[in-house]
């Protein structure tokens, strides 16, 4: 079986396609011949996620899924939330993204947080949602230097280090993205 992820960030189709059973071949964007950029002009991640991949279905034919992943951090009131990569200003710049994130927590002792990643569906003809929540917390500053995003502030609970400290393997089957991706697997293994 082949099917589409619809995303451009090649470290998420590295995290994901580690995932997949052996059954199913992950295409990425580049792979059906998309350059250009996905609508993501909702207001909320599942909406996001559902966009995405009702974009590429209809633009494009193919069966695919969509995810969009937020980091919403309590004292913020959920901020940065749907608006993550884009925190601070439209050139989505991830050290920019954290400055601001932890600039604006310098002044509150809660740093609770959680990454939620919403994986959006389409399968013949039927679209399906999935959801998995990594609750952690906001570090004071940088630690590590693997993964992306915001993984180098976000130390999730139970654990010591923080996402950009720990091997891919570890990251994917607690994090957030690893939980949506689990539940989008037992689904494709049902057909």
């Amino acid at each position: 079986m082949k099917i589409v992820f619809a995303t451009g960030n090649q470290n998420k189709v590295k995290e994901v396609q580690a995932l997949m059973p052996s059954h199913i071949t992950l295409l990425s964007l580049k792979d059906i011949d998309c350059h250009e950029d996905v609508p993501e002009t909702q207001n909320t991640i599942e909406g996001n996620a559902i966009q995405k991949a009702e974009y590429i279905k209809t633009q494009y034919g193919y069966d695919c899924f969509a995810d969009d992943t937020g980091l919403e951090v309590e004292a913020l009131n959920g901020a940065p939330g749907v608006y993550s990569a884009r925190y601070a200003g439209e050139q989505k710049n991830a050290e920019d993204n954290m400055q601001k994130l932890l600039s604006e927590l310098t002044t509150t002792k809660n740093r609770n947080a959680q990454f939620k990643t919403v994986i959006a569906l389409h399968l013949n003809g039927k679209l399906h949602t999935f959801t998995g929540i990594c609750k952690g917390e906001i570090t004071e500053k940088k630690h590590g230097e693997k993964g992306f995003g915001y993984d180098p502030i976000f130390k999730p609970e139970g654990h010591e280090q923080t996402f950009a400290e720990m091997d891919l393997k570890l990251k994917n089957r607690i994090g957030h993205r690893g939980k949506a991706v689990e539940q989008l697997v037992k689904f494709l293994n049902q057909l």
